[in-house]
């Protein structure tokens, strides 16, 4: 048994961190979210033609470096870590893998390509505006129209959804349509009868967007995959999604350890360094403590991403749970250490707070997925 990265693993890893730490700088990262798109295009530029990262779990049969998910995860970690600002989750974690799911070989062969090579962005409209995490509950309902397919209805909450090139859009069957069940589908920004609107959001690093469809005419070719297959399809995708932000959790959180330790230590208060006090001693070592096991529960669940189908959902909702739940009290406790200077909008402990919360929410809280874990098991 191997428990530790390879040469070649820990190479990309500090390469990612190289590049983010001059390209997702505290003024990139408060430059990009200031913008309309969220993102600065000449970085999301780099990772994909220069570095390519967005070509790392895409097999070398659609234009990508067919790695995978362990390779995966540990970049995401590192994009954690510098809070980067891009469409990189939405259009590499969720687009790209519905496809890879659940598209047709030419669907494939069409998208996978300009994703690996980072020439286009992509978002998964998902949710209703209830909030509910599964293709059953979407708000947006499809017919059947000719040879093709009418969309109608409303997606909230999508990633990037604003700037998007494309969008991979979850549907369940209207009331007239009898024995169909949810499908997703391709639509293209430009499609007439959709209209998109973003949201504003506590968390300013990571925008997101209302969807409005109103009888979108679809081909055939738009269905994505096999018919009614939606539900197995977002099951798979959303697990994977989930165990890609658990690895960025622990980056985040271990960033926020990183920032108390070294104010900790220059931080002099009543004549010494506030670290040499207990109160604050016994606050790092439950944050590392919390830090480390969330990074265990990540490395895991990224592991069964890549080598076991069968124990990936509950992984997945595990880490999600834990690594959720570390990120947001580390991060509190990040501004608790840093006192007065913590709750300033000039320091960077409130973006990653922010940061934190928004994605301790994202696909379901930890209550939800363990909830999700119980019922797997049968209680």
């Amino acid at each position: 048994m191997h428990f530790a990265f390879t040469e070649e693993q820990e190479e990309l890893r500090r390469n990612a961190r190289r590049f983010l730490e001059t390209a997702s700088s505290t003024a990139g990262v408060r430059a990009a979210m200031a913008t309309a798109s969220g993102y600065d295009e000449n970085v999301w530029n780099r990772l994909g033609q220069e570095l390519g990262f967005t070509s790392l779990a895409i097999p070398e049969s659609y234009g990508g470096a067919g790695l995978g998910f362990v390779e995966l995860s540990a970049v995401m970690e590192e994009m954690g870590r510098a809070l980067l600002c891009s469409p990189f989750f939405a259009t590499v974690c969720l687009a790209a893998n519905a496809v890879l799911v659940g598209g047709t070989e030419e669907q494939k062969a069409e998208l996978l390509p300009a994703i690996a090579s980072g020439r286009t962005t992509a978002a998964a409209a998902l949710l209703p505006p209830s909030g509910r995490w599964d293709a059953v509950g979407s708000g947006v309902v499809y017919v059947p129209r000719g040879s093709g397919y009418e969309l109608t209805g409303t997606s909230s909450f999508v990633i990037d959804g604003h700037t998007a090139r494309w969008l991979v859009v979850a549907a369940r069957p209207a009331a007239e349509v009898a024995g169909r069940g949810p499908s997703l589908f391709l639509v293209s920004a430009d499609t007439p009868g959709l209209r998109r609107r973003p949201l504003p959001t506590m968390d300013m690093t990571r925008k997101q967007a209302e969807l409005k469809l109103h009888e979108v005419e679809l081909p055939s070719s738009a269905l994505l995959g096999a018919a009614d297959s939606g539900e197995s399809t977002l099951a798979r995708v959303l697990d994977l999604a989930k165990v890609a932000l658990a690895a960025e959790q622990v980056g985040g959180a271990e960033h926020c350890l990183d920032m108390s330790v070294e104010y900790a230590k220059t931080r002099v208060q009543f004549g010494r360094p506030i670290g040499s006090f207990q109160a604050i001693k016994h606050k790092l070592a439950d944050m590392f403590v919390l830090v480390e096991s969330a990074r265990s529960a990540s490395y895991y669940a990224a592991w069964t991403a890549a080598h076991s189908d069968e124990e990936l959902p509950a992984a997945a909702a595990l880490a999600k749970a834990y690594c959720s739940e570390a990120y947001f009290k580390v991060a509190a406790e990040c501004i608790q250490i840093h006192g007065g200077v913590g709750f300033t909008w000039e320091h960077d402990a409130h973006l990653f707070f922010k940061r934190a919360k928004s994605s301790e929410i994202l696909f379901g809280d930890a209550a939800y997925h363990r909830a999700v874990v119980a019922r797997q098991m049968g209680l």
